[in-house]
């Protein structure tokens, strides 16, 4: 376990709110005023409003790329009800701490490192700013806790102890193997619209699938002829591709197109993959 006094003063953020307004460059404010030597990796602000899904799925993305920080995440539609809690939590490896609300949005993170090792209810945290918005947590709770986290204040000190089973965990798509095709649900799709599946890569081997090779993929009763290609340029432009993503995810790409479109495919729905 890494003690917080021994991570550098370093807090990476993500969050749902955008660039438009000014809530991301207060919450950097607050970070600052209360640990002027913190640098702010901003991950990114252009989570879909609201889906906790998405914002799970990235955060636990790019942890492994990130330094030993704390790492704020925000996405808070329960945001100001008593439904959620706010929460910051240490990892089992690594001892990365993880803030923000209680609404499965750590939790993917936190089981790639091993799950929860000590976790705390800051909703009523000396560090909160006074008065605490109902709708702006993140800057009068998450911000203010995760900069004292990254100034060397221990977990214990910001928070009240919770027992990590009782944190509310995220359930996300398994793909399976059935019949000789792969099922999996659409985790999410990119700005360049491409498909990412909630399989992996060795479900994709499981198919005795080569790089090379024909597949078809079967969405709301159309089937597409799509190759398994390493790079999108693997295969002309216009053509359909499936490939293994960048996090390591089974994927579906149109080489200067958009897959999204093509399949008309959007987060949860159902595609089948099986050899061409």
């Amino acid at each position: 376990m890494t003690p917080a006094s021994a991570l550098p003063a370093v807090i990476s953020f993500l969050s749902d709110y955008g660039r438009r307004d000014e809530f991301v460059g207060v919450c950097h404010g607050v970070m600052v005023r209360r640990c002027p030597t913190a640098r702010i990796i901003d991950l990114t602000h252009e989570i879909p409003r609201h889906d906790v899904l998405t914002g799970a799925i990235v955060l636990r993305a790019a942890l492994s790329y990130m330094p030993a920080a704390v790492h704020l995440a925000v996405v808070d539609p329960g945001v100001g009800t008593s439904r959620r809690r706010a929460v910051a939590l240490r990892t089992a490896e690594q001892g990365r701490l993880l803030v923000g609300p209680d609404n499965g949005l750590l939790m993917p993170a936190a089981e790639s490192l091993g799950g929860v090792a000590e976790a705390i209810d800051i909703g009523d945290s000396p560090e909160r700013l006074q008065p605490v918005s109902a709708t702006f947590h993140g800057r009068d709770i998450f911000a203010p806790v995760a900069a004292a986290l990254a100034a060397g204040e221990p977990l214990a000190d910001v928070g009240k102890p919770l027992a990590p089973a009782g944190l509310q965990c995220l359930e996300l798509p398994r793909a399976r193997i059935d019949a000789g095709a792969l099922e999996a649900h659409v985790l999410q799709c990119d700005v360049f619209g491409n498909v990412i599946l909630g399989a992996s890569a060795d479900q994709l081997e499981a198919l005795a699938a080569q790089p090379g090779d024909l597949l078809a993929v079967s969405h709301a009763g159309t089937t597409h002829a799509a190759r398994y290609a390493l790079a999108f340029a693997d295969v002309p432009a216009g053509e359909l591709l499936v490939y293994v993503d960048s996090r390591g995810s089974v994927a579906l790409a149109l080489n200067r197109g958009s897959a999204a479109d093509l399949l008309g495919a959007g987060r949860g729905d159902q595609l089948l993959v099986r050899p061409g």
